[in-house]
């Protein structure tokens, strides 16, 4: 399925509560492959985690991806977000089109133009997480939930993240995302939900990408994919990046 893909360049970016390290085994074997692969960690979180503050908003996780884009001077990028970071690679697409060759949803988050990432999410959802925030920190910051609320079935998966999560900051839920055009910029684009089990908090985003008309695949395992099917989700990653022709600047 992946033979005739040339070399490419992935960028792929973690969802909320997680860091670049949950990609290691996907990196792998993209690179196996032949391909470039950057994982960036957004600020906050992962080995960022230092840097957690109440400024950190949506526009500074779409400028840590822009930055990305440009100071290692990356083009024809095949750019994927999880979950949150569907949210971030939708804020590049509108700011940085000329650089990217296709994005891919990974059981993302779609977000309009001008709307938080609350307002994807239920309102008993959004009660939760408020009140987490504000018993664990003031409000700061989101404590992560339990390793199995992203479909993580094994308990070997489970034990993977559990000592890896940290805290997502508040300030990207109540936020509005910045677009100057329509969502995804015109660039190539596929959803793609996992099924087994399906993540619940995901059912707006879904009904989005399918009332867009967007291009929909399923992955037959949990939400955190990467860490659940590494090799499943890689040469998903690859069969469509083969797929997709390069977008003319």
């Amino acid at each position: 399925m992946t033979n005739s893909l040339k070399p490419q360049t992935f960028m792929l970016v973690h969802g909320a509560w997680h860091g670049a390290w949950c990609w290691a085994h996907v990196a792998d074997i993209l690179r196996a492959h032949g391909h470039r692969v950057f994982t960036p960690t957004q600020t906050g979180l992962g080995a960022k985690r230092h840097l957690m503050s109440r400024d950190i908003t949506l526009d500074v996780f779409v400028q840590d991806i822009a930055n990305e884009l440009e100071f290692e001077d990356l083009s024809d990028v095949v750019l994927v977000g999880h979950s949150f970071g569907g949210i971030a690679i939708s804020g590049v697409a509108d700011r940085l089109p000329q650089r990217l060759r296709q994005l891919i949803y990974l059981d993302s988050l779609l977000l309009p133009g001008g709307m938080t990432a609350f307002s994807q999410l239920s309102p008993e959802v959004v009660a939760a997480r408020t009140a987490a925030a504000q018993a664990f920190d003031g409000g700061m910051s989101l404590p992560p939930p339990p390793p199995e609320a992203f479909g993580l079935l094994d308990p070997a998966h489970q034990a993977v993240i559990a000592k890896r999560l940290t805290p997502h900051p508040f300030g990207c839920y109540t936020s509005p995302l910045h677009l100057q055009h329509e969502l995804a910029n015109g660039l190539p684009r596929t959803y793609v939900v996992c099924t087994d089990p399906i993540y619940p908090a995901l059912a707006k985003s879904r009904e989005l990408a399918q009332s867009l008309g967007w291009p929909m695949v399923e992955l037959a395992t949990g939400h955190d994919a990467m860490v659940s099917a590494p090799q499943a989700t890689a040469e998903l990653f690859m069969h469509l990046a083969v797929q997709t022709r390069p977008v003319t600047p």
